[in-house]
Parts: structure tokens; C-alpha cells; sequence
């Protein structure tokens, strides 16, 4: 634990990270609130699926579509009104209901593709505040494991706003978004920041074979998420007990916090592509009991378990990104990263849906293991490819002219 110790005394590094955490709350509360919202407003689950996989999409649409904006003008113009839009979606959202379904739509469009890229604008700032890449590493391990307080307290924050109203929720939920934004926007590193030269290519980092393979081998995991989302409010539904869904995500960010905790804490002999697939590997074996769907106490534990191997992988893929990514895109590159995991995420929550519809909770749940196979026979088949090779010079705009 010496390395976070150090790397928590940093100028900025606390606040950074912690403002940083509670502004991308939104993260781990958005789509348990849109989908609580519509039940309660008379929407079916078919519904309340879609609008959620809406919302995911349009953030991963927007992540890198932000995230080079940012890059050219800097930080504090694209995150505070970005956060400011995003939460106009979700009081549109509080207000539409589950119609007029064109009002939903737009709103939930709104909320998620402003969505401000928080996480991949952190990242871009470590260097700077950071001293040295073992400060770096240590910094990715820790973002990787403390990302999962976000679906530890965003489902309980978003469960006790609703026994108010699923308005509130909703609210609540735009307001942490705007809040945390201004904790990192008006600190020294946020402001001074500016970005490399780009390269002159519109491709960007996707130009890298090897990054390619990741986003789509994240994006599969990121199905397993979104079926987790919706699956739990269908299980809480069964069993008649309200809080269990937001019980059951918080155990699964708990064992992906459990996780990341332990694995970044000491250094890992080897490549970070070589023990990706074995951390795959896991994670989809943590999946798979999920559609038995038995009583409370063992679901929690199944729920804790499923989650201990997220944070490392996600640890493992930033380090990943750093190797992979074209000279000059690692901004852009790490919010493509979340853009995948979020379209995976959003398609999730459509086959979730449409699975409980099918076959009740447990059709709700097969999602998550088809997910997290998927992930993983991606990861081999483009093994090669995550080798990573010597990066070609880039070729920025002014000496394309």
C-alpha cells in the first residue's frame, strides 16, 4: 500500500481523484435511476431496458467526441458545461416520465452524450502531477479500484432518493455530475492544462490494431455490466424487497473494489498483454452463476464474487492503452476506452431487458456470462495484436502542411 501512500501526498493527486470520483457518481447511478423512473412512471421493463441502453450509448458516442474537443481547447470550457447539459437531460428525464416517448428519448440522449469526460480528462493530468511512471502506474491501479465506490454508492444513493420519489433520484444524480466537475475544473493542473499536438489522421488512436482488439474485448465485458444493471431491479422485484437492487450492485462494486485494492498493490512480474487474458478468464467465470438467481445472502456473495476481477482488468487495459496508443492520442485514446465500455454497457441493458421478458430473472442474468466469454475469446483471437511495438512517429497537422 506504500505506493498509494506516496502517490496520495502528490500536490492535486487527492483532489483530482476525488473530484473526479464524485463527478462521474452519474456513472453509477444514470441508468438504475432511468430504469427506476420508468417502472415507477408505468413503463415496462422492455422500456425502461431501452431508454437505459440509450442513455449508455449516447455516452459512449460522446466520451471521444468531448475528449478531442478537450484536447483542443482545454479542460474547463468543455467538462463545467458539459456536466451542466448532462444534468438538463435528467430533469427532462424527471419530468417526461415514461412519455411522451420522443421527450425521454431526447432527454436521455442529452444526459448521456454530454456526459463530461472526467475520467479520460484525469488521466491526461496525471503526468503532470505525478512524479515518475511508477507514481503513473500506481495512480491507474487506484483509479481502477476506486472507480468502484461509484457502483458501490451511486445504486444506495440512487435506491434512497427513490423512496422520496424517482424524481429526486434523477435530480440527484445531475448534481453530483455538476459538483464534482467543479472540483476538478477550478484546480491549478485543470486549468493549465493543454494537450499534445494530434495527429492528422481523423482515425486517432483506432488507427492501433492492438487498441482495436481492447476496445472491443472491453466493450463485451461492458455487455456483462449493463445486464447486471437491469437484472438485479427485475431479481429485487421477485423477492418483493426493494433495496436488493441496489444491495446487489453494491456487492459487485465491493468485491471489484476488494479487487483492485489488492491487485495494484504490488507489482506483477510480465507484460500487462500476456496477463490480461488470464484476468478475462476469471471475471468471465465470475459471471456465470449469476442466472441461477438464488435467495438473497448466497446472490450476495455470487454478486461480491463476480466483481473481484473487474478492477483488475480494467487496471491491466489502462496500463495497456499507454503501450498501445499512437504518439499523441493517449487523451483521446482513454476515452474511447470508456466509450466502449459504456456501448457495451447500454447493450447490455437492451438484452437484459428483453432476457427477463423472455425467461424472467434468470434470462435477465444469461446476458452477463455470454458477455464475459465473449470478452475473453475476443482478447485471444487478437492476442498478437496486444503485443506492444516499437510506435511510429506521429504525423502532426503542421507537418502534414
Amino acid at each position: 500500500m506504500r505506493g498509494y501512500v506516496v502517490f496520495l501526498r502528490r500536490p492535486y493527486a487527492g483532489r483530482l481523484l476525488g473530484g473526479t470520483l464524485l463527478g462521474r457518481l452519474p456513472n453509477g447511478m444514470g441508468m438504475l435511476a432511468v430504469v427506476l423512473h420508468i417502472r415507477a412512471d408505468g413503463g415496462g421493463y422492455a422500456l425502461a431496458g431501452t431508454l437505459a441502453a440509450i442513455l449508455g450509448l449516447a455516452t459512449a458516442a460522446g466520451q471521444p467526441v468531448l475528449g478531442r474537443v478537450m484536447d483542443r481547447f482545454g479542460q474547463p470550457p468543455v467538462l463545467l458545461p458539459a456536466a451542466c447539459a448532462s444534468a438538463g437531460g435528467f430533469g427532462l428525464l424527471a419530468v417526461a416520465g415514461a412519455g411522451p416517448l420522443p421527450v425521454s428519448v431526447i432527454a436521455v440522449v442529452i444526459a448521456g452524450f454530454a456526459t463530461p469526460p472526467l475520467e479520460a480528462g484525469l488521466r491526461a493530468l496525471w503526468p503532470d502531477v505525478l512524479d515518475g511512471q511508477e507514481q503513473v502506474d500506481a495512480a491507474y491501479a487506484l483509479d481502477a479500484a476506486s472507480q468502484e465506490i461509484l457502483f458501490t454508492v451511486g445504486p444506495l444513493i440512487v435506491v434512497a432518493a427513490a423512496v422520496l420519489n424517482t424524481e429526486a433520484a434523477l435530480l440527484l444524480t445531475g448534481a453530483f455530475g455538476i459538483a464534482g466537475t467543479l472540483v476538478v475544473v477550478l484546480s491549478g493542473p485543470s486549468r493549465r492544462w493543454r494537450s499534445e499536438p494530434r495527429a492528422a489522421d481523423w482515425a486517432g488512436p483506432l488507427r492501433s490494431p492492438g487498441l482495436r482488439i481492447l476496445l472491443l474485448s472491453l466493450a463485451c465485458a461492458g455487455i456483462a455490466l449493463g445486464v447486471y444493471a437491469v437484472a438485479v431491479v427485475a431479481y429485487a422485484e421477485r423477492y418483493g424487497r426493494d433495496l436488493a437492487s441496489g444491495l446487489l450492485l453494491a456487492c459487485m462494486a465491493g468485491g471489484a473494489l476488494a479487487g483492485g485494492l489488492v491487485y495494484g498493490a504490488r507489482p506483477w512480474a510480465g507484460e500487462p498483454h500476456r496477463r490480461l487474458p488470464w484476468l478475462l478468464a476469471a471475471l468471465a467465470a465470475g459471471y456465470v452463476p449469476l442466472v441461477l438467481a438464488p435467495g438473497l445472502p448466497v446472490m450476495s456473495v455470487l454478486a461480491f464474487v463476480s466483481g473481484v476481477f473487474l478492477a483488475p482488468v480494467l487496471a491491466c487495459s489502462f496500463a495497456l492503452v499507454d503501450r498501445l496508443a499512437p504518439t499523441g492520442t493517449v487523451t483521446e485514446a482513454f476515452a474511447w476506452v470508456v466509450a466502449a465500455v459504456g456501448a457495451g454497457t447500454s447493450v447490455g441493458s437492451l438484452v437484459s431487458g428483453i432476457g427477463q421478458e423472455a425467461g424472467g430473472v434468470s434470462g435477465a442474468f444469461a446476458g452477463a456470462g455470454v458477455g464475459g466469454v465473449l470478452a475473453l475469446v475476443l482478447c485471444l483471437l487478437g492476442a498478437r495484436t496486444l503485443r506492444p511495438r516499437a510506435a511510429a512517429p506521429a504525423v502532426t497537422a503542421e507537418a502534414a502542411t
